[in-house]
């Protein structure tokens, strides 16, 4: 153990001001900090995961359905994602003119995808009807294994 009494400390008169000798050290402990950013890297490493692949959803099945008597267009979007307005082909970039001049005045038009084509070209053509100021109308098929229960 060493003691240093009244030595040269770079003062005059060798008077210590409170605190001025007694070696404290104005650095930022950084060890603490290193281990919240480190906790924290792996929390966000396990849950980027999940968000990058998403969650598996399963959508239920309608179980009521109501008839309607209106003659609205009908878009149709086959399992290899290719688009019909009642049965012609169309592109995605022309249905709101075709729409227009097949049946004028119509504000409403009927979405039927097949159950296996992939979500985004479905979005996609709701999306465009929705741009043109027409709202789109899912066509959905009723479970039938619900009345039977």
């Amino acid at each position: 153990m060493a003691f240093s009494v009244g030595g040269s400390n770079g003062m005059r008169g060798g008077r210590r001001r409170f605190g001025a000798g007694n070696g404290t050290l104005s650095e930022i402990n950084v060890v603490p900090l290193v281990d919240v950013v480190l906790v924290l890297l792996i929390i966000f490493m396990l849950t980027a995961h999940v968000m990058e692949f998403g969650l598996e959803i399963s959508v239920p099945k309608t179980t009521e359905t109501r008839d309607t008597a209106e003659d609205l267009p009908v878009v149709s979007v086959t399992r290899d994602a290719k688009l019909f307005l009642n049965e012609k082909k169309v592109n995605i970039n022309q249905i709101p003119e075709e729409v227009a001049k097949r049946f004028p005045g119509s504000k409403k038009v009927y979405v039927k995808a097949d159950a296996e084509v992939k979500f985004d070209p479905v979005v996609q053509v709701i999306g465009v009807l929705g741009r043109a100021g027409l709202s789109p109308l899912i066509v959905t098929k009723p479970d039938e294994s619900a009345g039977k229960k």
